[in-house]
């Protein structure tokens, strides 16, 4: 069973809604604020492998630069029709920053990082 790892996630707090990419543990993700709240999601679309840090969102959905294929941002299913999804990962607003829960695989805490 994989456990989580919460990783404080490093970026300058903006007023306003954005769409970025970050880099935690060595994997490239999406951030995205979205009407005030935070999520964060895999940063390649699994129809055409666009960079979803480049796309933006409408409606709770973050919307893929190429084809415009649309992912809901709470549980990461594609539109209707699209019949894909991306992968979702949970965020906590803590006192000291926003962080983001990372499975963590059973090989890395048998022999560590």
């Amino acid at each position: 069973m994989n456990k989580l790892k919460w990783h404080k996630i490093d970026f300058k707090a903006a007023e306003q809604d954005f769409v970025r990419q970050i880099e935690i543990d060595g994997k490239k993700l999406c951030l995205v604020k979205h009407q005030g709240e935070f999520f964060v999601v895999q940063n390649y679309c699994p129809h055409a492998g666009g960079v979803l840090s480049a796309g933006w969102c409408k409606n709770g959905y973050l919307v893929c630069p190429i084809h415009r294929w649309e992912y809901n941002l709470h549980n990461g299913r594609g539109a209707e029709g699209q019949g894909d999804y991306i992968d979702t990962y949970p965020v906590e607003m803590r006192d000291d920053g926003l962080y983001v829960g990372l499975k963590e695989s059973w090989i890395k805490r048998f022999f560590g990082s």
